[in-house]
């Protein structure tokens, strides 16, 4: 068994690893097990997709990965640390530098441009100004928006204002990306696009994606599909009716 010590674990080749988490709500009385012992690891480089019904524990996972929720039993081992074990403080700037949080609803601030909202984590960062345009541009032009920088969101298409929330998501280069339903508002055109830019990202930069979806016409584009069934992690069998994830 894999196991982490104070806070810190031995030598590891994945760069997030979760061991034996499970997390459970109260609904009244009840008690309602939303992850069961889920172990699970993602390496530097790759692109993994968990596939599940809507309610089946996709978003608590995700949640959990990137320190936004605490699980009831087990940890998460990101780059040989336990973040269960880390202060505020440390999970700050492991959301600023380590992670990157795609969300469904795109998340973008409305009275900001696209330039504007892709350079905001730079400039809570400290990063100057000089660096700021260089990279805010740099992330526009690979997500191919550059010449939508100065349109706000409300000017964007709706698989325009996802791919400004992907360049904001990795402007500070994160080596981990985790995405929450990123296609679930988008037609299957962008939705296959968005899946597509994914793939680049892995292959191009190097940066690793784990997101969540129930679309399983997009699983082919991702090295590794794992499926949550009943809050229980497997490996997905994509070849079934795409009507059994909905």
């Amino acid at each position: 068994m894999f196991e982490p010590q104070d806070g810190v674990v031995p030598k590891d080749d994945a760069l997030i690893r979760t061991i034996d988490l499970s997390k459970d709500y109260m609904l009244g009385t009840d008690i309602v097990k939303a992850l069961t012992d889920i172990n699970f690891q993602v390496y530097p480089g790759q692109f993994v997709a968990i596939v599940g019904r809507s309610g089946s524990g996709k978003t608590t996972l995700l949640n959990i990965m990137a320190g936004l929720d605490k699980p009831t039993s087990g940890s998460v081992v990101l780059r040989g640390k336990d973040i269960g074990k880390m202060g505020e403080k440390d999970l700050t700037q492991v959301r600023r530098h380590t992670i990157g949080f795609i969300f469904q609803s795109f998340g973008l601030l409305p009275l900001l441009s696209a330039f504007e909202n892709v350079e905001l984590p730079l400039r809570i960062a400290g990063v100057g100004a000089g660096e700021r345009q260089v990279r805010t541009r740099e992330m526009l032009e690979m997500v191919g928006l550059w010449e939508r920088a100065n349109h706000r969101p409300y000017e964007l298409s709706g698989g325009e204002q996802q791919r400004v929330s992907i360049a904001r998501a990795i402007v500070n280069r994160p080596p981990l990306v985790l995405a929450d339903e990123p296609t679930g508002e988008l037609d299957s055109n962008n939705a296959r696009s968005i899946f597509g830019l994914f793939k680049d990202m892995v292959k191009e930069k190097g940066i690793s994606v784990v997101s969540a979806t129930h679309d399983s016409t997009l699983l082919s584009l991702a090295d590794e599909v794992k499926e949550i069934r009943n809050g229980q992690l497997e490996n997905s069998v994509v070849s079934e009716s795409p009507e059994r994830f909905r």
